[in-house]
């Protein structure tokens, strides 16, 4: 499994690549860091991005769904780009975990999931693509 989790506006925007299949490992290598962006900023805006996909282990899925409820309220916006229809059904099972607004794009609709969920944020001075990039395989 590979994470790679990015920033922008000033931390504001999360991306969140993932590929393979997320294992309980991967869970505690990248909450940790998402949790400390959410304790600096409050609430913020996720991008979900899944290539080459395969899902969650058991163990890992457990920790999804504990991290969705104890973070109920702290994510604003929930981009999932995809490319198979369970991951597009996905969007919509992971409604009640959280409050919020989420939508599902194609992965051929990427550069639009990403305007969608940094739109109305003003971008910082120092904005670039993107401000940090951590990888974990």
């Amino acid at each position: 499994m590979a994470v790679e989790l990015l920033q922008d506006y000033d931390g504001k925007v999360l991306t969140i690549q993932t590929s393979g299949k997320l294992t309980l490992e991967d869970y505690h290598q990248f909450v940790p860091r998402i949790e400390q962006i959410i304790n600096k900023h409050g609430r913020v805006r996720v991008l979900f991005d899944m290539r080459d996909f395969h899902g969650w282990s058991m163990a890992a899925l457990w920790e999804d769904l504990k991290f969705d409820l104890k973070h109920f309220k702290d994510i604003e916006r929930l981009a999932m780009v995809g490319e198979r229809t369970w991951e597009k059904w996905m969007a919509t099972f992971c409604r009640p975990f959280t409050s919020a607004e989420i939508r599902y794009f194609d992965q051929s609709e990427s550069d639009k999931a990403h305007r969608w969920v940094c739109e109305g944020l003003s971008p910082t001075p120092t904005q670039s693509s993107c401000c940090c990039s951590e990888t974990h395989k």
